[in-house]
Parts: C-alpha cells; sequence; structure tokens
C-alpha cells in the first residue's frame, strides 16, 4: 500500500510532479559497487514505487546498459507510475569527444554531438521498455561540442515526444548559463549531502532564479550518512569505498559520535539515521528532490519512509549543531 504522507515536487518549467525522493540506481549497475543482484534491484524498484518514491534515477553508464534494462524489468505493467530520469553523454559507442575512463574494458568518452544523443536515446528507450522518458539528462559535459548543438538535439527529441523534460548534471554555473541561453533547462543534478554542500553557493541560487529543480545525488554520501559504519566493515571488489579517504577508521569514529550526539532526536522521531539525513536534504531548501540509491527492497523502504519525517527548526538546528562539532574536517 503507498504511504500518502510522500512529499511532492515539480521537476522545473515541465510540471511533471514526482517524489520528493528519488531511488537512485548507480549501485545496481555493479560497476564501482562490488557487482550486483539484478533479481534483488528489480524487487527495489517495485518496492520504492510501492512505498511512494517514483522517480527512478539511472544511466546508460551505470553498467553498461545493466541499470537501464533492471529499471526496463522492474517496471513492466507499472510504467505509468514511475517518473523515469535518465542520461546521456557518456558513451562507449564511439570514440569522439575526450575519454573520460574505462569501463569493464570499454574506453567511455564524455560526448554530447546532436547525432550520439538521438543514438543513445533508441538506445535507453529500448533498454527501459518504454517509448518516452520523462526526464532526460546530460551526464557529463563534453568540451568538444557546442551547448547550442546539443540543447538542439534535446529540443528535437522533446519535440518528438521522446522526452518529456530536459535535465543537465555535473555543470558549472556557466554552462547551466549557457544551456538556458538556449532553451528551459527543467532539472539540475548534483552532488549534495549534509557533507557535500557546495551548490548552496554556486548552483542552487542560479536554478532558484530561473525555476530549475534541483536534484541531488548522493544524499547519504556513498552509504556514509546511513548510519555507523561497523569498524570491521570491509568493502570489497570494484567497490569504491574501498579506496575512498571518507571511509577510513578515523572518519568512522568522528561519524560515530555524530551520530550518537543524534541518537536523542532520532528516537523521538521514531526514524533511522539514514532517513534523518535525508529528511535533512530535503528541509535544507537546497534541492528539490534528494536521490538515494538502494539494492535491496528494505533500503529502498527505509529511503522512501523519509518522506514523512518533518524535522522542524530545532532539529535542523541540532544537526547543524552536530555536523559543525563532528564533520567539518571529515577528509
Amino acid at each position: 500500500m503507498k504511504t500518502m504522507m510522500m512529499k511532492k515536487t515539480t521537476l522545473g518549467p515541465s510540471g511533471i510532479e514526482c517524489s520528493a525522493i528519488g531511488l537512485g540506481t548507480w549501485a545496481m549497475g555493479g560497476w564501482m559497487w562490488g557487482g550486483g543482484d539484478n533479481a534483488a534491484a528489480v524487487v527495489a524498484i517495485q518496492a520504492s514505487l510501492d512505498a511512494g518514491a517514483n522517480l527512478i534515477d539511472t544511466a546508460p553508464a551505470y553498467g553498461l546498459g545493466r541499470s537501464e534494462s533492471i529499471v526496463g524489468t522492474a517496471l513492466k505493467g507499472r510504467r505509468h507510475e514511475a517518473v523515469i530520469a535518465t542520461k546521456c553523454g557518456l558513451v562507449w559507442h564511439t570514440q569522439q569527444g575526450t575519454h573520460f575512463f574505462e569501463e569493464d574494458g570499454h574506453p567511455v568518452y564524455r560526448y554530447l554531438g546532436r547525432e550520439s544523443i538521438f543514438h543513445e536515446c533508441e538506445e535507453s528507450l529500448k533498454r527501459l521498455q518504454t517509448d518516452y522518458i520523462d526526464l532526460y539528462i546530460t551526464h557529463w559535459q563534453d568540451s568538444t561540442t557546442p551547448v547550442a548543438e546539443t540543447m538542439d538535439a534535446l529540443l528535437a527529441l522533446k519535440k518528438q515526444g521522446k522526452i518529456r523534460a530536459i535535465g543537465v548534471s555535473n555543470v558549472s554555473p556557466e554552462t547551466l548559463a549557457e544551456y538556458l541561453r538556449h532553451g528551459p533547462v527543467d532539472a539540475a543534478q548534483e552532488r549534495y549531502s549534509l557533507i557535500d554542500r557546495e551548490i548552496e553557493q554556486t548552483l542552487a541560487p542560479l536554478c532558484s532564479e530561473h525555476g530549475v529543480a534541483v536534484l541531488g545525488y548522493s544524499s547519504l554520501a556513498l552509504g556514509l550518512l546511513a548510519g555507523p559504519i561497523d569498524p570491521a566493515r570491509e568493502f570489497k571488489g570494484d567497490d569504491q569505498r574501498a579506496s575512498n579517504p571518507r571511509f577510513s577508521e578515523a572518519n568512522r569514529s568522528k561519524l560515530k559520535a555524530f551520530f550518537e550526539e543524534l541518537e536523542p532526536l532520532r528516537a523521538r522521531l521514531g526514524c533511522s539515521f539514514g532517513q534523518l539525513m535525508i529528511a535533512w536534504t530535503i528541509a535544507s531548501g537546497a534541492v528539490s528532490v534528494a536521490l538515494c540509491g538502494a539494492r535491496v527492497r528494505q533500503q529502498a523502504i527505509e529511503n522512501a519512509g523519509a518522506g514523512a519525517v518533518e524535522l522542524g527548526g530545532d532539529a535542523l538546528r541540532a544537526i547543524e549543531t552536530a555536523a559543525t562539532r563532528h564533520l567539518v574536517n571529515l577528509a
């Protein structure tokens, strides 16, 4: 049964309504996350919908199409319930643009040329098993292609009905301003959490001025803010957290102290630490949507439950105070 307490928002000028908490599917693709379980991921996506979190965020680069295919499988018979966001601009079908990284032996390039975007869109539609994408986002920016050309392609796809709204990700304020000179931008997707707040001073003001919705990704900072991490836990395989200095033993101790200070607040609100951090993200005012990754059913349900957590002024001040005390110098 769907919760009636999920907060809602709209994706900029498009007017598309969606949940204020979105499901991020990067980890479902397996790459940089130590592999994945397709069946469990399908169940997690369906559980997210059931819990009222209907924005599903994916991308071709998440497992070289694997994540999109999982989303397509999960939404069979339920496409009308979901708002799908996917991306373009990280390609492996061509060597145009600039080389970015290697994924499973494939060189991946940043490229946002017109014909490439058309090709990517068709491939995504096939994997997602749909005939339209709600929000189509330029994943990373391409210095070799004029923004005018990229935007022209996106506007053409919108006119054709293959996409409903246009988004950008990993952009500078200057690049966003250039996009806006060539047409409406409905959403900007950027990293944002209690410990990653740079956009409050850079991109968020410009988005607010132009009515661009902000989708904050990594709301739990790759799981760092989900709650105390067992000091003995090891991240294996290609899991990026194994080499991320933020997950050091020293930082785990700082986070332990941070969560201990917030335990009375968490208990009073009757939520998990992860839900508390997601609720803060929404209440901060910097983002319209908090994107939260999940790979299994319970994670998806818990993340969506943050949509029912109300934080008053005292709660927000308590979180800010604890963060200042314990997290300011987090590596």
